[in-house]
């Protein structure tokens, strides 16, 4: 494992901290606390991180244009106004289910919005995937237990999707211009029976998927043949998602939680839950904006 350094970009501790998505056009990092209802915020010059208490659990962002963004919520879609923090309800997604909530999201090169439901327990087979764009809203993957790992390969002809109780990475042949599976799922990267989870995904501009190992402190690296190609330790346990950051988008931050950890296991662990800068250069990319 190679022990790159990381630094602490923001101390703010989240129980489970998730979805992270940098702006470029404002040089600011967005993220969530999902059990802790809370939109974090970050300016990648400096300053403190900004809270903004939610009113339901929410898991992920997306930029629909400079004064608004797209939120991910327990019971679907949201508009919130970045200049007044006002969030406005658009599309209902298994709003009618309580057991379900939202959780991995990622957006197509094409500008669809690929999202996920999942059981609050993590019960088997209660969650999906989904595709949006433009108002179409389908159904793409169902019985999946904790839907992770939702990325794409920079021309869009490649979708990759886990789901963490099975630790199998999956690959599907894309339509680029609408983000739709053109083929069957394929094992990409099969983790099952290995030690820790497969959790969030972010794909660089040279196609390798880099993805937080949940429970085992790393990020692992695959090149676009499913071959890990490296591994980099993070400094809490728990990792959940990375993203690319700064203006050339030549950074990764990681997102991490202390969820389900004992009062000894977070003694052991002091920096659960924060959210951290590695030291690494990479050749990373933006996320499209969505179309919504």
């Amino acid at each position: 494992m190679d022990k790159t350094g990381a630094s602490i970009l923001s101390d703010h501790a989240c129980e489970l901290g998730e979805g992270p998505t940098y702006d470029p056009v404002t040089d600011t990092l967005f993220w969530f606390d999902i059990l802790g209802r809370k939109l974090l915020r970050k300016a990648m010059d400096g300053g403190e991180t900004l809270v903004q208490d939610l009113p339901e659990m929410t898991s992920a962002l997306a930029v629909i244009n400079d004064g608004h963004q797209l939120l991910l919520t327990e019971s679907g879609l949201h508009i919130r106004d970045v200049s007044t923090g006002a969030i406005t309800s658009y599309f209902p997604i298994e709003a009618d289910n309580p057991a379900t909530r939202s959780n991995d999201a990622r957006v197509h090169p094409c500008g669809a919005f690929w999202i996920s439901t999942m059981g609050r327990k993590a019960e088997t087979g209660a969650g999906s995937i989904y595709r949006f764009l433009k108002g179409e809203f389908r159904k793409l993957v169902a019985d999946i237990s904790i839907p992770n790992s939702i990325c794409f390969s920079p021309d869009g002809s490649t979708a990759y999707y886990t789901d963490t109780k099975r630790n199998i990475l999956f690959r599907v042949g894309c339509a680029p211009d609408t983000g739709l599976p053109i083929d069957e799922p394929k094992v990409f990267y099969d983790h099952a029976g290995k030690k820790g989870g497969l959790d969030g995904s972010v794909v660089d501009a040279d196609g390798v998927l880099w993805n937080a190992c949940w429970g085992q402190g790393v990020l692992h690296a695959y090149s676009p043949q499913g071959k890990r190609i490296r591994s980099l330790a993070v400094p809490a346990r728990q990792p959940s998602c990375p993203a690319f950051v700064g203006r050339n988008a030549d950074r990764l931050v990681v997102t991490s939680a202390w969820e389900g950890m004992s009062d000894k296991a977070r003694k052991a662990d002091p920096h659960a839950g924060k959210t951290f800068l590695l030291d690494l250069p990479v050749k990373g990319r933006f996320e499209p904006r969505v179309l919504i």
